[in-house]
C-alpha cells in the first residue's frame, strides 16, 4: 500500500498553515482596535480657531492737510484753501488725490481753475523731482484766456510743490503725451516751478448768507436849487 502523500494534499496542508500563519498575526491587532476608546467628536477646526477680527475695523483712515489753489472770486489771482485728503505712502498716488481734490473745486467759494470733467489719468515723479500729471483732454477745455490758462496751469503746479518738498517741477501732459500749452497761451513744453507771485493778498469779502435780501442802492437825494 502507497502512504505517500499526494501532490494536492500537499498543496492544500501549505495553504492551511499560510491561513493559519495570518490569522496569528492579524489577532493582536484586531483585538486592540477592538478595545479602543472612541475620543468624542473634536470640535471643527473653525469653531475652535476664534474668529480672526477685521485689521481695519476701529482704525480710522489716515488723513494729511494739504493747501489748494483756486482762483479768487472777486479779482485777478490765485488764492489757497486748505483741504484735507487721504493719506497715501506712494507719492504718485497722494499727488494723484491733490489734483483731483483740485478738480473737484473749491468749498469756500473760491472760482473753479479745471473742468469738472477733468480727469486725472496718472502722476508720477521722476528721480529729479519731475511730477508729470496727465489729465484728460477736458483740461484744455475750460479756459477762456490767457490768464485764465495761466492760473489753471499754476493751481496745479502750486498745489503740488508747496504741499511735497520731493516735487520740484511739474509738468503737464494731455491724454498721455506732451503738449505745447494747455489752450495756446502758456509754455507747457517744459517742467514749471511755482510762481508764487500769482497769489493774491488782498481780503475776500464774506459771501451773503442765503435768502438774505440783496442790497439796496441808496436814492440820490433832492437835487440843489440853483443859486440866484
Amino acid at each position: 500500500m502507497n502512504l505517500r502523500p499526494s501532490r494536492a494534499t500537499v498543496l492544500i496542508g501549505l495553504g492551511l498553515a499560510a491561513l493559519l500563519t495570518v490569522v496569528v498575526l492579524a489577532v493582536p491587532r484586531v483585538s486592540r482596535l477592538l478595545t479602543r476608546t472612541v475620543p468624542e467628536d473634536e470640535p471643527a477646526a473653525e469653531e475652535a480657531r476664534p474668529a480672526r477680527e477685521d485689521e481695519g475695523a476701529g482704525h480710522a483712515e489716515r488723513t494729511i492737510n494739504v493747501k489748494l489753489f483756486f482762483q479768487a472770486a472777486d479779482r485777478p489771482g490765485l488764492v489757497m484753501e486748505e483741504r484735507t485728503v487721504p493719506f497715501s505712502s506712494d507719492l504718485g498716488t497722494q499727488l494723484k488725490a491733490v489734483v483731483a481734490e483740485l478738480i473737484q473745486g473749491s468749498k469756500s467759494g473760491l472760482v473753479a481753475t479745471l473742468p469738472p470733467e477733468t480727469k486725472v489719468l496718472e502722476v508720477f515723479v521722476s528721480a529729479r523731482g519731475v511730477a508729470y500729471v496727465d489729465l484728460s483732454k477736458e483740461a484744455s477745455q475750460g479756459t477762456a484766456g490767457s490768464h485764465d490758462e495761466l492760473l489753471s496751469v499754476y493751481s496745479i503746479v502750486n498745489s503740488l510743490t508747496v504741499n511735497f518738498p520731493a516735487v520740484r517741477r511739474v509738468q503737464i501732459l494731455i491724454e498721455d503725451r506732451p503738449v505745447d500749452t494747455l489752450a495756446g497761451h502758456v509754455d507747457l513744453s517744459r517742467p514749471l516751478t511755482a510762481d508764487m507771485t500769482l497769489l493774491t493778498t488782498a481780503p475776500i469779502a464774506p459771501a451773503a448768507p442765503e435768502g438774505s435780501p440783496a442790497p439796496v442802492p441808496a436814492s440820490p437825494g433832492p437835487a440843489a436849487a440853483p443859486r440866484s
